[in-house]
């Protein structure tokens, strides 16, 4: 309670005191009054009943006081209407353990929660290291089957055209051979009574114009008469044919002629 209202509640008490006492002074007056009027009349009336024994004089009081009117209560002052403060709002009084337990157990969920994202984020990373490893194993692994395929290939290919060409060459060199050695038989003289088809194997090396370098038995007919009849046509042969178109000389620097009565 203010000030102000103390003050107003005291003037209240004051002037309703007043007003109290002077409302009993009015009634104090005003019986006052009547009573001597009764007084009065109780004369009059002794006036006359002579016979009446005499009454005791009654003392009339003094005449009243003049009465002042009662002061005009004070005016009520309005009263100001204060509107309620709002009280502040109380939030839960926590204990300090129970907070620290809650926020420690807050702080180790978050970290657990980081741990596992952490993990998987790691557990995806390898999974997509070790998808890309695998692909590019298998990637490698198809490139070099192809280039072993391609490697084979280019080999049978390669063995192929080696194949043709030395078929090719080789057959130039029996072709080489066979003129050398149909040209060494027009220079034999066999001997009379040569009896089956025995077969002279020679070495023979030429110089690059085809004279004839030496000449080297390397497998007896069995008949010496004829072998010595075969070396001879081969010194008279000379200069032997050049070689082809397509043979190199070093492939014939070096011959190997065999030699029959009769050519099979």
């Amino acid at each position: 309670m203010t000030y102000n209202d103390i003050t107003q509640n005291e003037r209240t008490l004051s002037g309703t005191l007043a007003l109290v006492m002077h409302l009993l002074f009015f009634a104090l007056l005003v019986f006052g009054v009547s009573w001597q009027k009764k007084q009065s009349d109780s004369a009059v009336m002794v006036d006359l009943w002579n016979n009446l024994p005499p009454q005791p004089k009654i003392e009339t009081p003094p005449p009243p006081a003049e009465v002042k009117p009662p002061p005009e209560p004070p005016k009520p002052v309005p009263k100001v209407e204060t509107k309620p403060v709002p009280k502040p709002e109380t939030k839960p009084v926590v204990k300090p353990d129970i907070a620290l337990k809650e926020k420690l157990e807050k702080e180790r969920k978050r970290k657990e929660q980081e741990k596992l994202e952490a993990k998987k984020r790691e557990q995806e990373t390898a999974r997509l290291t070790a998808l890309k490893e695998k692909q590019a194993k298998e990637a490698e692994a198809k490139r070099h089957a192809r280039e072993q395929a391609d490697a084979l290939k280019q080999i049978a290919q390669q063995r192929a055209a080696q194949a043709a060409q030395a078929a090719a060459q080789e057959k130039l060199m029996n072709d080489y051979i066979d003129r050398v050695g149909a040209k060494i038989r027009r220079f034999i003289v066999e001997p009379p009574n040569l009896q089956g088809n025995p077969e002279a194997q020679f070495n023979v090396i030429q110089l690059p114009g085809g004279e004839v370098l030496s000449v080297k038995l390397t497998k007896s007919s069995g008949v010496s008469v004829y072998d010595a009849a075969v070396e001879r046509a081969i010194l008279k042969a000379q200069p032997l044919p050049p070689p082809p178109k397509g043979v190199e000389f070093n492939d014939v620097r070096e011959l190997i002629i065999k030699i029959r009565p009769e050519k099979k």
